[in-house]
């Protein structure tokens, strides 16, 4: 069994809808162990949820896109795990990461290099999404990866939309196909390197 944590903060709904998505492809690859982890409000999480980021074997990074980067209560998180990045607790762990905003880019990729970054610090190993943009003259929006994104799972909800009907279908669907691509590749992972 491999366990696969997704840790995520959403401001207004819209971000935690893309992290149930993720998860709902993670939890479709067998043998595998998911956790949901929701940073509260004031960029917090429990002791049990540390216990399940160091004990993951991937660790899948959410957050919306806020003024071009993440949300100060991930970047909280994401500070808090400097101790375990100076004894490199989170090495040789796959990471991945995903992030929504109101507009169509709205500088999401500078988010997800964020979270690349992150990753790197911890020597954690990265994986992008794997799926082919829609953008051709026939695409429509709720296309597979119909925001052409490689490097992490870029999503998008007009600012005056509820999380009821945002993000979009197709972009759900990106998250699923996402989150089981992470799980699969963790799975190749740990086969090889606990050989």
């Amino acid at each position: 069994m491999v366990k696969i944590a997704v840790i995520f903060y959403s401001g207004y709904g819209h971000t935690e809808k893309l992290a149930n998505a993720v998860m709902s492809g993670v939890e479709s690859v067998h043998e595998t162990t998911p956790h949901l982890i929701a940073i509260d409000d004031e960029g917090n999480i429990s002791e049990e949820n540390w216990q399940r980021l160091d004990e993951a074997d991937a660790i899948i990074f959410g957050s919306p896109t806020y003024m071009g980067s993440v949300a100060w209560q991930f970047k909280k998180i994401a500070d808090t795990s400097s101790k375990r990045w100076f004894n490199q607790d989170w090495k040789d762990k796959i990471a991945a990461g995903f992030t929504n905003s109101a507009s169509m880019n709205g500088d999401k990729l500078s988010t997800i290099n964020y979270m690349f970054t992150l990753a790197m610090q911890h020597s954690m190993i990265w994986v992008g999404t794997g799926i082919m943009p829609a953008n051709s003259t026939k695409a429509q929006r709720n296309d597979l990866n119909y925001l052409g994104a490689f490097s992490g799972l870029l999503a998008q909800s007009p600012s005056d939309a509820p999380p009821d009907i945002a993000p979009p279908k197709g972009d759900l669907e990106t998250a699923k196909l996402f989150g089981e691509r992470v799980a699969e590749v963790c799975k190749q992972w740990n086969h090889v390197h606990n050989s």
